[in-house]
């Protein structure tokens, strides 16, 4: 931690005298501890995701998974597989089946917009702020909980949301002891091994539980193969007025390529499994793949949660993390001149050779620090929580060549570009939540936001990649409740947020401002033992937004650009229809209009304002369906629907940047059965992926240049589009046995 510290300079006066109060305060309440009422500690939820969460009639749109929700489905698919019936959800998997390189956009919003923590921790990376679940495989199997917040949400730690925040709670304190060990095989050679044990309570104060894990597939994009290694560990001390929490988790992923997609629209018809990945031409002119074109990389995590209740009023929470990232993505690349990579040409005799073919590998190694502190007090009708949070990050950015045919000055571990990134980011907030009367709660929500970016040396394409910024963003938020009766309440609220850019969008464009966002929820939410209904109209007033533009650079990565005025509006729909006891209909709808202002773009060399398009990848209708029947006890059948609409793939309207809209069908079926044997219960469950066989791609890509080949005087702009298909018919079957 000696890293983190030495940089608290960077902390403003303020920030320091709440960390220091936190300090005392904590502190003070651990001493007093015999001193105190025993009252019964707050639930894991509420200890290590307050800051981060809102409750059931907060003025917040949002949704909640429980723990046995992710399990009917989670059989070796990444979390956003697992989301993916949610309303304003749209999923994709780069190998087709939900292994490997996943993504998820929600209310047409990309992942890098998403704030994703972990146990209130900021999971987004600093630089590229996208979330890279492959390395953190069956990581579900350790979700306590997750709330998925839909618009700005509530202030969050880290990067501000801009669609959405995705809160995850890991496996809380159990009080018995339990082992559990899990298998699951499926198509695509697809298999997962997991095993999970917990202590309980030892003396009534301290838990050790743990799960190990691998997942392996071989995809069903060609090659696109996923293993998967990961584990889980947590101790915990718990007492009347104390919680302690001491957690480590891992992920090793090592996946094949398969992030160019298919360009070729007659190979999208007749080989929708086909990846370009490592394609080259060997010496008798024959195509090969070479067969190590894998990105490998290991990410591991410690974090420290310490919450101490000091009376019925006054609580404090501290939480301490640590994660290291360390990998890089190998490729065989094919006629690479020398002056690219800063080499001499090759003199053999009297010849002059200037390129060559190399294996090159792209490392990441990087350092991640954070520190969390936040009090609460609370009375009957008052809620306050205050707190700040630091991080440091630091990653180098490096190339090496590993293998050349012709190696000219070439040296072992010879970097051929070598840069640092450094991010600093501070905020401080309050919330606080006043109940006005039996009826009527306000909510209110302060955030101040410092944000230092910088970068030093070269970049992957060896230019100069120079960034100091510095950022301090204010981000209000305001809402009130109204609650009719026990059954029904509306809700209404405000907020305000500002981003940075990210490092991919420095890179593309030295220019690029940060986007800030107006966002306006009005909701209305029914429960009873029947029907429940929530519905949310919402409107995302958008300056400068960081929109898609269709693009991906040569790693896959979506590449972004300020779209000046823009503005999301739409309805959200969820419901859940209990006919029987054994039957219940499960729908959710989002219609929505998504629109750039303006939109003056470069076509055949002039420029053409094209007034008001849509924003890409911003499907007008998501619509999801769960038809749920529980014939007999320990036995659920599910039909599970989703239909997304039509998309653009950029911001032009163009015709040929449209991705189709889709249909697609999932049933899951799950038996536990409970036994007086060795084991408690034996599990059983089953997933078929797209029952129908749809052929359908959820992802693509939309880019255009110039051409003046067929003549010099006359520019001719050039379309271009590409497609991730997805699995047609395929299954997971897996049984778990539990102790």
């Amino acid at each position: 931690m000696k890293f983190l510290f030495n940089n608290l300079s960077f902390i403003s006066r303020q920030s320091s005298q709440v960390f220091l109060l936190f300090l005392c305060i904590s502190f003070s309440a651990y001493s007093q501890e015999k001193q105190q009422d025993s009252t019964q500690l707050e639930t894991l939820n509420e200890v290590l995701v307050k800051a981060v969460r809102v409750d059931a009639t907060s003025p917040i749109t949002h949704s909640n998974i429980t723990k046995e929700q992710l399990q009917k489905r989670n059989l070796g698919q990444d979390v956003p597989i697992l989301l993916n019936y949610l309303p304003s959800v749209v999923t994709t998997s780069d190998a087709g089946a939900g292994v490997g390189y996943t993504g998820i956009r929600v209310r047409g919003v990309n992942a890098q917009s998403t704030n994703v923590t972990i146990n209130g921790i900021p999971y987004n990376d600093a630089e590229s702020l996208g979330t890279f679940w492959v390395n953190l495989g069956d990581f579900a199997s350790s979700v306590e909980s997750l709330q998925l917040q839909r618009g700005v949400g509530t202030s969050t730690n880290g990067s501000g949301a801009f669609g959405a925040s995705i809160n995850v709670l890991t496996d809380a304190v159990s009080d018995k002891a339990y082992g559990e060990i899990a298998n699951s095989f499926g198509s695509f050679n697809t298999w997962k091994h997991t095993a999970k044990f917990s202590t309980g309570l030892l003396n009534d104060r301290i838990e050790i539980a743990g799960r190990l894990s691998q997942i392996k597939s071989d995809g069903y994009v060609d090659r696109a193969t996923s293993n998967l290694k990961s584990y889980f560990l947590q101790a915990s001390y718990v007492d009347a007025t104390t919680l302690i929490k001491a957690i480590t988790f891992s992920g090793k992923e090592v996946t094949y390529q398969s992030w160019n997609g298919i360009e070729d629209p007659y190979i999208l018809e007749h080989d929708r499994t086909f990846n370009s990945a490592g394609m080259y031409t060997d010496d008798n002119g024959d195509t090969q793949f070479y067969d190590n074109e894998i990105d490998n990389y290991q990410q591991d995590h410690y974090q420290l949660h310490w919450n101490q209740k000091i009376n019925n009023n006054w609580s404090t929470n501290l939480a301490l993390n640590y994660t290291k990232g360390k990998g890089y993505f190998e490729q065989y690349k094919e006629d690479q001149e020398f002056v690219d990579y800063g080499f001499s040409d090759v003199e053999i005799g009297t010849e002059t050779i200037t390129e060559t073919d190399l294996i090159r590998r792209r490392w990441l190694d990087n350092d991640f620090y954070v520190a969390n502190a936040n009090a609460n007090y609370k009375n009957d009708a008052l809620n306050v929580l205050f707190g700040m949070s630091y991080s440091s990050y630091s990653g180098d950015h490096f190339g090496e060549i590993i293998w050349a045919q012709y190696a000219s000055n070439l040296m072992i571990r010879d970097r051929y570009y070598d840069g640092n990134g450094n991010k600093i980011d501070v905020s401080e907030f309050v919330k606080a939540t006043y109940r006005l009367n039996d009826h009527v709660s306000l909510y209110l929500d302060l955030q101040s936001r410092y944000v230092n970016y910088k970068t030093t040396g070269t970049n992957s394409d060896v230019a100069p990649f120079i960034v100091d910024k510095n950022y301090h963003f204010f981000n209000p938020k305001a809402g009130i409740t109204y609650n009719i009766n026990e059954n029904n309440n509306l809700y209404f609220s405000y907020a305000r947020a500002n981003r940075e850019p990210n490092r991919d969008d420095f890179e593309n464009n030295a220019d690029i401002k940060p986007e800030q966002l107006n966002d306006f929820e009005l909701g209305w939410r029914h429960k009873s033992n029947v029907f429940n209904f929530n519905t949310n109209l919402y409107y995302m007033l958008y300056n400068e937004q960081l929109v898609l533009t269709g693009e991906i650079n040569d790693v896959g990565n979506p590449l972004r650009d300020n779209s000046g005025k823009s503005y999301r509006l739409g309805i959200e729909v969820e419901a859940v229809i209990n006919v029987s006891n054994k039957f219940s209909i499960q729908p959710n709808v989002a219609l929505s209009t998504n629109k750039n202002k303006e939109t003056i773009v470069s076509i055949d060399g002039e420029l053409v304002d094209l007034g008001s398009t849509n924003i890409s990848f911003s499907p007008n209708i998501v619509a999801g369906n769960a038809f749920v029947f529980k014939p007999i006890n320990g036995l659920q059948m599910s039909l599970l629907s989703k239909f997304v609409g039509e998309q653009y793939m950029g911001n032009t309207d163009a015709e040929a940047s449209k991705l189709d809209s889709y249909f697609v069908n999932d049933f899951n079926v799950m038996y536990e059965i409970e036994t007086n044997s060795i084991f408690k219960s034996i599990v059983i469950s089953g997933l078929v992926n797209n029952l129908f066989g749809k052929k359908y791609s959820s992802n693509g890509f939309y880019y255009t240049y110039d051409d003046t080949w067929s003549d010099p005087s006359q520019i001719t702009t050039i379309e271009g589009t590409g497609y991730f298909p997805q699995a047609t018919t395929n299954f997971l079957l897996g049984v778990t046995l539990k102790l």
